[in-house]
């Protein structure tokens, strides 16, 4: 479900998909920090974002492929599959390169919130008490999505925004 609603979110983005999508991906990483700690769930999330690159690159090669087999004179069965292995491959990759591209992107504005603002420690946080999707404090300013972390280190809260 959550993958369906991501992927209406890409279609339509100003409908209210995109606050549900935004709103699956606020879970996601509230329990990725929950159940493996914020320095795994990064890492997780990074070889999630490159197995993407490795399709990508498949499908390059593929498409390399297909093209070579396509400039060769054959029947005309052959150069429709290869055709049509053109369109899959590049179609593929495609979706692999955005992928890639919205999980690092993701993954890496996080990180750089990951900060504590009064101790300076990266990743050594943990979810804060009032972190639910009902209770996550939105203000008029600020419509976007946030999750309230603590420091293990200090204590210290502060709001991680997606």
């Amino acid at each position: 479900m959550v993958r369906c609603l991501r992927f209406c979110a890409t279609i339509a983005p100003g409908s209210d998909v995109g606050f549900f999508a935004k709103d699956a991906a606020m879970m996601q990483l509230a329990d990725g920090i929950r159940r493996h700690g914020f320095k795994k769930w990064y890492e997780r999330e990074l070889l999630r974002g490159h197995a993407h690159l490795v399709v990508l690159i498949f499908c390059c090669l593929g498409l390399m492929m297909a093209l070579e087999g396509a400039t060769r004179f054959r029947s005309t069965a052959d150069q429709l599959f290869d055709l049509m292995a053109v369109v899959v491959c590049t179609g593929a990759g495609l979706w692999a390169l955005r992928r890639y591209m919205g999980l690092l992107l993701r993954a890496e504005s996080i990180a750089n919130q990951a900060d504590c603002p009064r101790c300076k420690a990266y990743g050594r946080l943990e979810l804060a008490a009032s972190t639910s999707p009902a209770s996550a404090a939105q203000t008029s300013e600020a419509p976007d999505q946030q999750v309230a972390v603590r420091c293990r280190a200090c204590g210290h809260e502060w709001p991680i925004y997606l």
